[in-house]
């Protein structure tokens, strides 16, 4: 390890036994002048020399990076050479504790009291002094980059690079390292000759195996940030990676590696075998992890596209639960993006959701909330508490949300069928929002918010004159999806609601062109298991397939799952008679597909559905898997094997004109065992 001393920038090192220092005396007050670029030499045996000062001015390059000119002054300067650190002006003594150091240097918000900590100093380990540089990029580096330009010319800073790239040899690879992770945050000209110093000894060091797995994910960092993921030195990187033993590495090792990859590999696919001894290991310390290293390793996972990792996945994910209450919000979000990505559910792990989310919404920032009612919508996960706590904090909060983050709480209310009990306020709250920025949520975006909406019987009113404006079809053509069939489902169904729901309503009409034939229908949301038995039973009720149709079209933009049509007297007639029909009844075959997670909460879709077939003339008759399956094994501990004596009771049951009754009981008591052992 090298020491430097600022008031006489001297180095030691301590890794040799006759080891030089160099000590270089500096004024305060120097001034830019033109000249030639010089070469510094330095000779062990000479104890006098004559030199140029160096002064080092930074000028930003086109592409954002700083270059580094060294120009000359002709001033004689001394340069002392050591043979014996212990016989220096300068002891170790005088060196301030590292622990000391950190401590005091993470306190420091500005570069200026930097650099007024540094002078303070008469001497410190390159590690200190890295660490310095790096803590100088993160206070004066943001998304836009160098905040201030001045810092490069301070003097302590100039002196720092100085002794770096004149003494990188002597760096330890910590100080090397973090020196030249700060210098490419600082965007230092690649080209100047501290870069090319810094590069080219750290290949060298690579090159001999000296570095350890966090030096080569450091290096490789500098790299990707440098030269991008097409940096050849990356792939030798990786390939010293492959050769390590995995299962000596510790987690926080193992944590670097996951991310190195993650950088620059992303499909991981060229590194698989690496990727798999990894996750092997990965698999045996999950235990051990803590939140940050769980959620940084899921969300490698994720990018890496590592779908085959599932007990791993698996695994991390029931560890995770323990840690939900200590996860930051982006650490969250890491591992919920994990869950939805892998299609991964745990009941625990939504139980401490519903803990932890309620009582920590209010400081919880949105985006994290709107992952998790992202979670809850495509897990359809109903949970009340966090519903219940997430209308509160919209209530009161929304003002200052974005229009995504407004649609991302409010869509789940919608898409899950569920009005809290402050639901008043919450739809007053958004009613008032959409009144004063309808203009700046995107087209797509509010067409969502609306219409989930109108699937818990809220009524946006007040502006679908405007969504039905050709003004605003136009915004939507124009979107990258433009007016597909979800789109269109969507208008469809809300016009449709305006007129069933909203009679009063008298506003612009959907124009036919953008209406749909019938509405989407998720491939999965029709039990089709459960749809057989049931038109099973019709067959022990009605004798003849020709008096049920099954998946039906209806005039009404909905396929309905059983259609039966009965004349005036209550007789049932063939499905394709379209004369002489009094009544229609719909069976809703409602498998576990259409309700939330575990629940019989009917999803907003469904829910609407039967809503409008209803106001549409139909009889709605809803079978529930659970419900009749319960009954089954009832029924059939009674009856034994007469099945034939409850259908002659059903049969009875329709020739006095209760239809609907009849076929109530009838899948009741027509669906096997099966459907028991599916939801036990």
């Amino acid at each position: 390890m090298a020491l430097i001393s600022l008031k006489s920038f001297q180095f030691y090192s301590s890794n040799t036994a006759a080891s030089r220092s160099l000590v270089m005396t500096l004024s305060k007050s120097l001034n830019f002048v033109s000249g030639e670029q010089k070469s510094l030499k330095y000779s062990s045996l000479a104890t006098r020399m004559l030199c140029s000062k160096i002064k080092s001015q930074y000028v930003f390059c086109r592409n954002n990076h700083v270059q580094l000119r060294i120009q000359s002054l002709s001033v004689n300067e001394t340069v002392h050479l050591c043979e014996d650190p212990g016989n220096s002006p300068i002891s170790d003594n005088r060196l301030m504790d590292e622990g000391m150091f950190f401590k005091k240097l993470k306190g420091l918000d500005t570069s200026k009291e930097i650099f007024k900590f540094l002078r303070s100093l008469e001497i410190m380990s390159d590690i200190m002094a890295s660490a310095a540089l790096q803590r100088i990029s993160k206070v004066e580096v943001d998304d836009n980059g160098l905040k201030n330009s001045g810092v490069l010319e301070n003097e302590v800073f100039r002196a720092l690079c100085f002794q770096f790239e004149y003494e990188s040899s002597k760096l330890s690879n910590t100080g090397l390292l973090n020196a030249l992770q700060a210098l490419i945050k600082l965007r230092i000209d690649p080209q100047s000759s501290l870069m090319a110093s810094l590069l080219s000894e750290s290949q060298e060091r690579l090159g001999k195996g000296q570095l350890t797995i966090k030096n080569l994910c450091d290096l490789g960092e500098a790299l990707l940030e440098l030269e991008g993921p097409s940096s050849a030195t990356l792939e030798q990187i990786l390939n010293h990676m492959q050769e390590k033993d995995i299962e000596k590495w510790s987690p926080s090792e193992m944590v670097m590696v996951y991310r190195m990859l993650q950088m620059s590999v992303r499909e991981g696919k060229q590194y698989q075998d690496l990727l798999n001894r990894m996750n092997n290991v990965t698999l045996t310390i999950a235990s051990q992890l803590s939140p940050k290293f769980m959620s940084i390793i899921l969300n490698s996972l994720v990018v890496l596209h590592q779908t085959q990792a599932v007990p791993l996945v698996i695994t991390l994910c029931k560890h995770s639960v323990k840690h939900v209450p200590y996860f930051t919000d982006d650490e969250l979000v890491s591992v919920l993006e994990a869950f939805l990505y892998f299609g991964h559910r745990e009941q625990i792990f939504t139980e401490a959701l519903e803990t932890h989310v309620p009582k920590s919404i209010f400081t919880m920032h949105p985006e994290t909330v709107s992952k998790v009612m992202k979670y809850c919508c495509q897990k359809m996960i109903l949970s009340k508490p966090i519903f219940d706590a997430v209308a509160e904090v919209f209530i009161s909060d929304a003002d200052g949300f974005t229009t995504n983050q407004i649609a991302e709480y409010i869509v789940p209310f919608g898409t899950l069928n569920y009005l809290p009990p402050s639901a008043p306020l919450l739809f007053g709250k958004l009613e008032s929002i959409l009144r004063t920025h309808f203009s700046q949520f995107q087209p797509h975006t509010l067409l969502n918010l609306l219409h989930s909406c109108v699937l818990i019987q809220r009524y946006p009113v007040n502006f679908l004159a405007r969504i039905f404006s050709p003004y605003f079809l136009q915004q939507l053509q124009a979107q990258p999806h433009g007016l597909d069939r979800f789109v269109t489902s969507q208008l469809t169904q809300l016009f449709l609601t305006a007129t069933l729901e909203c009679p009063f309503y008298e506003g612009p009409k959907l124009l036919p062109k953008y209406q749909v034939k019938a509405f989407l229908v998720p491939g999965c949301s029709l039990d089709v298991h459960l749809l057989n038995r049931v038109k099973t039973g019709l067959l022990y009720l009605l004798k003849k397939r020709i008096y049920f149709a099954s998946e039906v079209s209806t005039p009404y933009f909905y396929t309905v799952d059983i259609e039966i049509k009965l004349d005036e007297e209550g007789f049932v007639l063939p499905a394709a008679q379209c004369e002489e029909v009094h009544r229609r009844i719909a069976l809703c075959v409602d498998g576990q597909n259409r309700f939330c997670i575990n629940s019989h909460h009917l999803l907003g879709e469904e829910a609407i559905k039967q809503r409008h077939l209803k106001l549409l003339g139909y009889e709605v008759v809803q079978v529930k898997s659970k419900n009749s399956s319960l009954l089954l094994l009832w029924l059939t501990k009674q009856v034994k094997n007469d099945c034939f004596t409850v259908v002659k009771a059903v049969v009875a049951i329709a020739s006095q004109g209760r239809c609907s009754l009849a076929l109530s009981v009838l899948c009741f008591i027509c669906l096997p065992f099966a459907f028991w052992a599916s939801v036990t």
